[in-house]
């Protein structure tokens, strides 16, 4: 049955709470796009107007939210089957977060032909906390994630994130030969809004400033495998600056090298070669949190391919 119309008051600690979260958290297993329907179509108020879905709450606004038909709680329209997986995924948990080693070919949300994405298997699978993804990885990405499992630790760690307090490596698979063993590449990079309306990520000198640390592991006849350290958190920033300096990522259909990608598709690669391998996390007594999920064994292989015609 549809739930009833309701008004929800803001309460303090969900201060700055942008409204889509704000209701998939109140609406817990309704599919985010049905929740972005709701307030496209003004079905949802904020203190009696229209909004937009990344307007940010203030405590004591009243959120009216109509009738939906929501799915059972216990079992929000997600299989099983990705349940089991996703518990199977996790790296780290403690009272405030759950680190998991995120598939490749999950996106974090739902969206448009995407039925559910990594946060709502989580928000099944742990149905008791208000989880909230922190940071996000691309669809094609594997590796660490981070998911808070309250309001109170989702501020906290988005703050360290913000304030580059975390530390996030990766690894990927580059075209070619780096000149150098260790490279700092410092080129700025923005997103316009392209004729076809995708936004594509380019180096613009009065774009926001992006910083990336590439380290040479290993050496092959066709690419090098590189650690890249993120100082800087942009929108598709190893890609765009791999693309910049001539050593494009394996596999990368958006910015990549088409005739590199089928040599490496010979070699096994189905997917874009990165992964998001380490995270270090301030905690408390002066201590780090350490977050490692290892290249995964799809990736591997292609190492093991590659070796072997050095």
């Amino acid at each position: 049955m549809p739930s009833a119309v309701k008004s929800v008051v803001v309460p303090d600690d969900r201060n700055g709470q942008r409204l889509d979260n704000f209701l998939s958290l109140e609406l817990k297993g309704l599919p985010r796009s049905a929740v972005y329907k709701l307030i496209r179509t003004g079905q949802v108020r904020v203190n009696g107007g229209r909004c937009k879905p990344y307007r940010k709450l203030v405590s004591g606004d009243q959120v009216r939210i109509p009738p939906v038909r929501q799915p059972d709680k216990t079992r929000p329209g997600i299989p099983d089957s990705q349940i089991a997986i996703l518990k199977q995924c996790i790296i780290y948990e403690n009272s405030s977060l759950i680190a998991v080693d995120k598939p490749a070919g999950l996106a974090v949300h739902a969206g448009s032909g995407v039925d559910y994405g990594l946060i709502d298997v989580a928000r099944a699978a742990w149905p008791e906390c208000n989880l909230e993804l922190v940071h996000r990885l691309d669809r094609d990405t594997s590796g660490c994630l981070v998911i808070s499992k309250n309001r109170q630790s989702l501020l906290k760690l988005q703050d360290q994130f913000r304030n580059r307090e975390v530390s996030k490596a990766y690894l990927c698979l580059l075209m070619g030969r780096l000149p150098e063993p260790l490279m700092e590449i410092d080129i700025p990079l923005s997103r316009p809004l392209e004729k076809s309306g995708e936004r594509l990520v380019v180096a613009d000198p009065d774009g926001k400033p992006a910083l990336s640390r590439f380290r040479m592991l290993d050496q092959f006849k066709l690419a090098d495998y590189v650690e890249v350290e993120l100082i800087t958190g942009r929108t598709h920033q190893i890609r765009v600056h791999a693309r910049e300096i001539g050593h494009p990522l394996a596999g990368d259909e958006k910015y990549g090298d088409r005739q590199f990608n089928k040599q490496l598709h010979s070699r096994g690669l189905q997917r874009l070669f990165l992964h998001a391998h380490r995270l270090e996390l301030p905690a408390e007594n002066n201590e780090s949190l350490l977050i490692d999920a290892p290249l995964p064994e799809d990736l591997r292989q292609v190492l093991n391919k590659l070796s072997s015609r050095k």
